[in-house]
């Protein structure tokens, strides 16, 4: 039976990903609260990634698979956004990452073969506006994510999902309405937006063993918005 350990679950990827991983895992999420938990299978610890530590008593022997979950959106122009807007965002999106992933490795690494997945965002590859601060931590992270699949290689692999924005709790506030929606859509090759359900699937298929050839890429999730031009 493997052992995966989201951080972050409540809600939203992470939540749609406890669907999409084996019936038979055992799957431990750590997040401020448990909701959206209580009828799945599934141990809960109350943890925030800006203030707790996680510690080894709380976890079993190992983990075979690792996926951070928590991140921000904060899409201001430039010019907006004091220091502390930085800060806090690269807090969220990279800090939490660094010092959870440091607390586990231990878990993971007494593995034959285990799986790291973490999340950037298109943003990072593809110049946008209003995307400065979230650009740069995620961009921090898709750096972290090749440097410990150098690192923690053969024994962690380690890989990072870079979608377009999603149907998400996260996203809700640039979806909320019919006009917002079609908009976003429409900006994207495909004509649709992601859900959470896209995201969790690459995720589940990247913790699993039919990627066990794969490490250190950056994978694009985002409906052709990064690589294709069908206005010309």
């Amino acid at each position: 039976m493997n052992n995966y350990l989201l951080i972050g679950g409540s809600y939203g990827i992470g939540n749609k990903l406890i669907d999409e991983l084996p019936s038979n895992a055992n799957i431990i999420v750590a997040s401020r609260t448990n909701e959206g938990l209580i009828e799945k299978n599934v141990k809960h610890i109350p943890f925030n990634v800006l203030e707790d530590s996680l510690t080894l008593e709380q976890l079993p022997e190992k983990i075979d698979g690792f996926v951070y979950c928590p991140g921000s959106i904060n899409l201001r122009p430039f010019k907006g956004l004091k220091e502390d807007a930085f800060r806090d965002d690269f807090e969220i999106n990279v800090m939490g990452a660094i010092r959870t992933l440091q607390q586990v490795y231990p878990l993971l690494a007494a593995n034959e073969q285990a799986s790291v997945v973490l999340f950037s965002t298109v943003a990072v590859q593809t110049g946008m506006p209003f995307h400065s601060s979230v650009a740069a931590s995620k961009g921090a992270i898709e750096g972290l994510g090749r440097a410990l699949a150098a690192e923690w290689a053969p024994k962690v692999r380690v890989n990072v999902i870079a979608p377009s924005i999603s149907d998400t709790p996260l996203a809700n506030r640039f979806l909320n309405n019919e006009s917002k929606l079609e908009k976003a859509s429409l900006r994207h090759p495909l004509k649709r937006i992601g859900t959470a359900e896209d995201v969790a699937q690459l995720a589940a298929f990247l913790l699993s063993e039919k990627s066990s050839w794969m490490t250190g890429q950056v994978l694009g999730l985002d409906g052709g918005i990064s690589s294709l031009n069908t206005q010309g």
